[in-house]
């Protein structure tokens, strides 16, 4: 029996406003299905128990003036850290798959890492690396077809999975379920190794850094990341054979800053190589490991706040931005250390209401807690609601 026909990727400028030659798209457009929904009916939807998360989508936010503003000047003040901090992980992911790593990054929050770790080995060894970026949902774990893809293409030992951040290592722990799915069913094995721009939650091994600080690309939504939405796993639009599906906005083309995004911090690489280098160094001295200190300190969180649900404790910046951008936020804890890297987390909140918290000591920057009691988009492990008494 043959094995059904493979999808066809998609590329720039047909799908997403970056390049063809910076990203591969293992996706499926679904840019003509009306799949936005007000807030209340997709936690109707997902309170139900019959919707997954990743079933429908947000209506895209629109940053006010102001917060563009906060947006913009975060990549003027951390455009250097991130410039390193992609240098490092580039470096580590280059040593570890013997200078031909297939990157291949988790939409859409990997997608401007990828593309910028493709950057870095481009200008710096003169290395083009192939790029993808493919779908991994709560509950669902990774595109069974998009895997099947690159196994048909490509010596899996050469696959490296890139995101942007951890949180508490929910995705990384699930990445590697999947994997040891793919496997057992097809006999192709994927190395779990996953590498990340930033580790706070010191769930992975291979990284640029472990500081909580923000990254731009986590402040926008498809406007910083190719203009394509969040990925959709939705049965209705989704065959057997396809890939999972996204929404490319070319509508938001006039407040598209990818592309700028990526010129920003691209501008910084041949001043960060030396002090990439010794980071590098002292990176494979250490051989740092997961020690896992995030989930730690959210299981505390949890317990301490009464909420006794680790899928509504979402650290780090980039998950608390995520909280006051997409859920029913409840509070935001902020360490009073970091205020000034968490300074768009703070107008969000005021924005939203959302009462604030120092809390010395915290291990992260701040943690948004998305409420316990009445909010119907709080997803648990199968991406499903959480019921709370």
């Amino acid at each position: 029996m043959s094995l059904p026909t493979l999808p066809t990727p998609l590329t720039g400028p047909d799908f997403g406003s970056y390049a063809a030659d910076e990203v591969v798209w293992l996706l499926k457009d679904l840019s003509h299905v009306a799949l936005e929904a007000p807030t209340a009916d997709r936690e109707r939807a997902i309170q139900s128990g019959a919707a997954n998360y990743a079933e429908s989508l947000p209506v895209e936010y629109s940053p006010s003036a102001e917060y563009q503003a906060l947006y913009e000047e975060a990549v003027q003040r951390a455009g250097t850290r991130i410039a390193t901090a992609v240098g490092v992980v580039t470096e580590l992911a280059l040593a570890a798959r013997d200078k031909q790593p297939v990157l291949v990054s988790l939409a859409r929050a990997g997608t401007p890492i990828g593309v910028l770790m493709r950057r870095w080995a481009q200008t710096v060894h003169g290395i083009e690396l192939p790029h993808f970026t493919m779908s991994i949902v709560r509950g669902v774990g990774l595109d069974q077809n998009a895997l099947r893809y690159l196994a048909a293409n490509f010596d899996p030992a050469r696959i490296l999975f890139v995101d942007g951040w951890t949180g508490k290592g929910a995705i990384s722990r699930e990445l590697t379920a999947a994997l040891d799915d793919f496997a057992a069913s097809s006999g192709v094995r994927f190395p779990d190794d996953l590498a990340v721009l930033a580790d706070p939650g010191h769930c992975v091994s291979m990284f640029g850094t472990r500081e909580d600080y923000l990254i731009p690309s986590a402040c926008l939504n498809s406007t910083v990341s190719g203009l394509v939405s969040r990925t959709v796993f939705n049965l209705e639009h989704i065959g057997p054979n396809d890939f999972h599906g996204a929404k490319f906005y070319s509508e938001l083309a006039a407040n598209d800053v990818s592309n700028d995004f990526l010129a920003a911090i691209a501008s910084h690489f041949e001043y960060v190589r030396g002090e990439v280098e010794r980071q590098c160094t002292e990176h494979q001295s250490a051989q740092p490991q997961p020690s896992w200190i995030g989930w730690e300190a959210v299981e505390r969180i949890s317990t301490e706040y009464g909420i006794n649900n680790v899928n509504l404790v979402k650290p780090g910046v980039g998950e608390t931005t995520r909280v006051l951008l997409r859920r029913v936020p409840w509070r935001v804890l902020v360490n009073p250390e970091a205020r000034a890297d968490v300074a768009h987390v703070l107008l969000l909140a005021e924005q939203r209401g959302v009462p604030v918290e120092e809390v010395p000591g915290l291990p992260y920057s701040c943690v948004g807690l998305i409420h316990p009691q009445f909010d119907k988009s709080a997803v648990g492990a199968d991406g499903k609601a959480v019921h709370n008494a």
